[in-house]
């Protein structure tokens, strides 16, 4: 008890007639503790006027970091697949030519309509009706719908729709329908449709057209 009394008036001996003393003179208690604090309030400082920002800094480069690496995986990933997606459209465009080959021009839908009138004849068929509708026109092409009733045997019916398959050219056939007229002969009334291109003027008008109408619409 009594060392610890010692030890305690011997502490309070060395921060006694401290004022007016250079620090360098202070007692070697004060001064550890003029350190310890001098120390602190630096760290206090330099993280408030230093440090904080630097480390905000880095976590930002860190996120930019992560999203460059993401980045340069995405384009490696497309740069490994650009050979297939190549390859894949000349395949598409290979597709859309063969398709574009089947598509007759407007000089050629009156070849179309003889062929398609061959097919019919050719069979045994006897026309009762043929009758190409209003053309419709799309983005890129037109749709023309022709009216047909054809008599004859269901054979020759059935050859008929193979022989339009068969075209070079792409037609179809919707609605069919088959009845028997008052002889018993079978009766096949069936809407062929064919397409062909819009010539540019065409298309330019029907852009005309859907300008004009979403111009209406608005107002």
């Amino acid at each position: 008890m009594q060392n610890f009394k010692e030890l305690s008036e011997n502490v309070s001996a060395q921060f006694r007639d401290l004022n007016g003393l250079h620090p360098g003179l202070w007692p070697l208690l004060p001064r550890l503790l003029a350190a310890v604090a001098s120390l602190s309030l630096v760290i206090v400082l330099g993280w408030y006027f230093y440090w904080s920002g630097q480390l905000e800094e880095q976590n930002i480069g860190q996120a930019e970091e992560l999203k460059l690496k993401d980045s340069y995986k995405h384009k490696i990933q497309q740069a490994i697949s650009l050979d297939a997606l190549r390859e894949q459209r000349k395949l598409v465009l290979q597709y859309v030519a063969t398709m574009e080959k089947q598509l007759p021009s407007k000089a050629e839908m009156d070849a179309l309509l003889s062929d398609i009138n061959q097919s019919g004849l050719g069979r045994g068929l006897q026309f009762e009706l043929f009758k190409p509708g209003q053309l419709v026109a799309k983005d890129y092409y037109a749709e023309l719908p022709i009216n047909i009733k054809l008599t004859g045997v269901y054979h020759d019916m059935g050859e008929f729709a193979s022989d339009i398959a068969k075209l070079p050219r792409i037609v179809t056939l919707n609605n069919l329908s088959i009845s028997s007229d008052k002889d018993a002969r079978l009766v096949l009334d069936v809407v062929a449709k064919t397409f062909r291109y819009l010539d540019p003027e065409e298309i330019s008008a029907q852009a005309e057209l859907k300008k004009s109408a979403k111009k209406g619409a608005k107002q």
